[in-house]
């Protein structure tokens, strides 16, 4: 072999050359060498080649030892599997390197440090079977950061060819069909982005929960990357809309702030082992954002430069740094899950009981598991979790493999949602909470619980076992039906999600529901922060924390939930209904009591928009009203359409327009639809004057019900009596339909009767109803019911 055949610079490799320097250090020459010029940035460095790591086993004898120690070897025996593999990786360390081999990577070190002997470089591992589309092999074998002088370096490297023997990626290769002796082992030198003065995480160009893919989700924690790759921290998270984004628009539409509780920064040597160190962030810089709108936005770009460029979703790990003030890219490979599942088969996990809520964390996957609790401390302990059982830890890495497999979920203190467990846990299929803060000290070993990863980003351990249902749907040949079917989507957690269900829009966004999840402030105690008593004052600040002021908060967490449904489902409609808590429930929110009347029935109380156009409510009101405006007219979500609740009189109708114009949501400018509620009688029987107001109606057939029937359905005495089907409930939806078809405006319908009746919802459709918005859980079922009732 030739020098030249030892190592080769990043810039002189593309992604052909897997075969040649792994599927790590391929990806960074491609990139070098073709992304460049569109922005992505890739620090320099280069590669040591498979053919030099086969000539340093056959110069050490250890090609045909390493082979009789694998193929005599079960994987599934944990301690069989640690002990060879030990034994191998001894033997790669302590073995020479063959002198061409030495002299190039010297050479090459003094070449990068142009003169610095002392520069400190990335070392990391590239195996010739990793990183491809099929399988992720995401953190198999070692990373060494921070890196200086070549006598460290040299070491570093033998370590990264000694980690190719790693008990997980051995367990990895005979899981995956990979022959041991057809993978080889490249390593690369990379220079240090000063992360450690900056920040670091991954990013992915799809949602890694649904597999939606017009979005890029980024993690991001203070110092050096590895922290968010390992799990050990809970990272900031931000997810970007990327037509929005093209469209030079803000596009960034939800964050999520991370504890971010310790940070990787350089340690005082350069060595192996000796060459980082970790330091708890100040509380400060802990409560807020490490990165700003602008950072994430220019990351994101890259993102889609790069999924572009290979024509596929891409799993990316990216350093700000600190001293430049630089974003970076420094790894990028195939996401390797959703990317791969079947799009066409939709599979629900729908819990049929709930339970006491022991400890929450971030859902991974979608499923549910259930078993008994197994708290193992430590790599020592994975023999105590068998087949069912749930593991509980600290945090795993992709050395648990072997044993995460067994689990029926896996639950951990610390951990974000693109850490290599949650990888691993998402190719195994196997659900995970992670970033549960305690779950180590709140669960006891042996205790029966259910984790649920089917609720939206919070995932919920349940004390007991559970019973729970699993959904499986075709949806390859959906039939035709001659009216839209919408859905009522509450909870932006679930948008991508739900997005993938057929559908043709949301009918019924619910506002309140992001006021509960998402800000849980009542708006008046956040217009008056600086009034409010000490404890509320507190429990403010714990939740508006990396927000500039508590009113921004509470418009950017609306922005937030309703840009998040409006670029799921975009260009399909999304109906918003503007909030529409009762008095009682506004109670509940935070400083909520100060401000709130004491009712008898707040159902028929102050409510909708009497609210609104109230004087001791309108600020707030206008509050919903600028995070609309910024949602449509600046983040350009036109698919946006509102829709006013609870609507007494024409004259209240008047004024909520009014307002609504006065606010900057006139009705016809810049294509806004305004819909009314048609949920009292009086709207279906005066229904040509209300119309005169807005553009159509949408049906509430819970409170039309009750208030048409005279009844409280929460009451178990009539409960039995409420029935949307009622022949005089009936009379008021033909009213309402046949006005608005008249005035050619539209009619749908958002309550909960034809979820629950689909003969009701066949009724509806042969009344001419425009569209029938159903819960996300029965859309498939009744879709079909209606398709066959139509055919007939």
């Amino acid at each position: 072999m030739t020098l030249a055949e030892y190592v080769v610079w990043f810039q002189d490799l593309g992604k052909d050359d897997v075969e040649h320097v792994g599927g790590k250090n391929a990806s960074l020459g491609e990139m070098i060498s073709n992304l460049s010029a569109a922005g992505v940035s890739v620090p320099g460095g280069f590669a040591t080649t498979a053919e030099a790591f086969r000539e340093f086993l056959e110069h050490n004898n250890l090609t045909q030892k390493i082979n009789e120690a694998l193929s005599a070897l079960d994987v599934e025996d944990v301690v069989a599997l640690a002990k060879t593999g030990e034994e191998i990786r001894r033997w790669v360390v302590e073995a020479p390197f063959q002198p061409a081999l030495d002299k190039a990577i010297r050479d090459a070190y003094a070449q990068i440090g142009e003169g610095n002997a002392d520069l400190p470089v990335a070392v990391r591992s590239s195996a010739t079977a990793e990183d491809l589309p099929d399988a992720s092999f995401a953190g198999q074998q070692e990373t060494f950061l921070n890196i200086r002088g070549v006598d460290s370096v040299m070491i570093a490297v033998k370590e990264v060819f000694a980690s190719l023997f790693n008990d997980r990626a051995i367990s990895y290769r005979v899981h995956q069909g990979f022959d041991h002796k057809l993978v080889a082992l490249s390593a690369g030198v990379q220079r240090m982005v000063r992360s450690e003065t900056g920040a670091a995480g991954v990013m992915f160009s799809m949602d890694t929960e649904s597999g939606f893919k017009d979005v890029v989700f980024i993690t991001a924690s203070y110092g050096l990357g590895e922290m968010v790759v390992q799990g050990a921290v809970n990272p900031d998270e931000f997810y970007v809309h990327k037509k929005t984004l093209l469209n030079k628009k803000p596009a960034v539409l939800r964050r999520n702030l991370g504890s971010k509780m310790q940070k990787m920064i350089y340690g005082a040597e350069g060595s192996a082992g000796k060459s980082v160190e970790i330091v708890d962030v100040d509380k400060d810089e802990r409560i807020r954002y490490c990165l700003t709108d602008a950072q994430v936005e220019n990351l994101s770009r890259q993102a889609i430069e790069i999924e572009k460029h290979y024509g596929m979703p891409m799993d990316i790990e990216w350093a700000l740094d600190g001293d430049d003030g630089k974003l970076y890219i420094v790894q990028a490979r195939p996401e390797t899950v959703k990317s791969r599942s079947d799009v066409n088969v939709m599979e629900r996990y729908l819990l049929k009981q709930t339970g006491k809520v022991l400890v929450e964390g971030r859902s991974i996957g979608q499923r549910i598991g259930a078993g008994k609790v197994r708290i193992v401390t430590n790599i020592k302990e994975m023999d105590k979790v068998q087949p069912g059982d749930v593991l509980v830890t600290d945090m795993t890495d992709p050395d648990w493999e072997p044993v995460m497999k067994r689990a029926a979920a896996i639950i951990t203190n610390r951990g974000g949602r693109t850490c290599h467990a949650a990888i691993i846990a998402r190719e195994l299929g196997v659900p995970a909470i992670v970033g549960c803060g305690d779950a180590t000290e709140l669960l006891k070993d042996g205790q029966e619980v259910t984790a649920s990863c089917a609720e939206g980003d919070t995932g919920k351990i349940y004390e007991g076992q559970l019973e729970f249902d699993i959904q499986r749907n075709s949806i390859e040949s959906m039939p035709k039906l001659p009216f839209k079917i919408m859905m009522n989507v509450g909870n932006p957690d679930r948008a991508f999600d739900f997005a993938g269900l057929p559908n043709q829009g949301v009918g019924l966004a619910r506002l309140e529901f992001i006021i509960n999840r998402m800000i849980g402030v009542h708006p008046k105690a956040l217009l008056n922060y600086d009034s409010m008593p000490q404890d509320v004052k507190q429990n403010v600040d714990k939740r508006t924390a990396g927000y500039g002021d508590p009113v921004d908060f509470y418009v950017e967490k609306l922005v937030e939930g309703v840009s998040t449904l409006a670029a799921a489902f975009h260009p399909e409609k999304v109906i918003v209904r503007l909030s529409d808590f009762k008095s009682n429930e506004y109670a509940n929110l935070i400083g909520g009591k100060l401000y709130e009347p004491e009712e008898e029935n707040p159902m028929l109380g102050f409510r909708g928009a009497s609210r609104y156009i109230s004087e001791n409510f309108r600020d707030c009101f206008e509050l919903e009203c600028r995070a609309m405006k910024k949602v449509r007219d600046e983040m350009g979500f036109t698919n946006v359409e509102l829709m006013v609740p609870f609507v007494r009189t024409v004259g209240e109708a008047e004024q909520v327009i009014e307002l609504l114009a006065k606010n900057g949501l006139k009705r016809g400018e810049n294509g806004l639809r305004v819909i009314m509620m048609c949920e009292l009688p009086t709207n279906a029987l005066l229904a040509d004057e209300f119309l005169q107001h807005f553009d159509g109606f949408s049906i509430g057939s819970n409170d039309l019900t009750q208030l048409t029937l005279g009844l409280d359905r929460d009451s178990g005495i009539v409960s039995h009596l409420f029935d949307e089907r009622d022949p005089a409930v009936k009379k008021l939806l033909k009213m309402a339909i046949d006005a608005c078809n008249e005035q050619g405006k539209y009619i749908g319908i958002c309550g909960q009767g034809p979820s629950d009746h689909p003969d009701l919802a066949k009724w509806l459709m042969e009344q001419g109803i425009s569209s029938v918005s159903l819960n996300p859980d029965s859309v498939l079922d009744t879709w079909f019911y209606l398709a066959e009732k139509h055919g007939n």
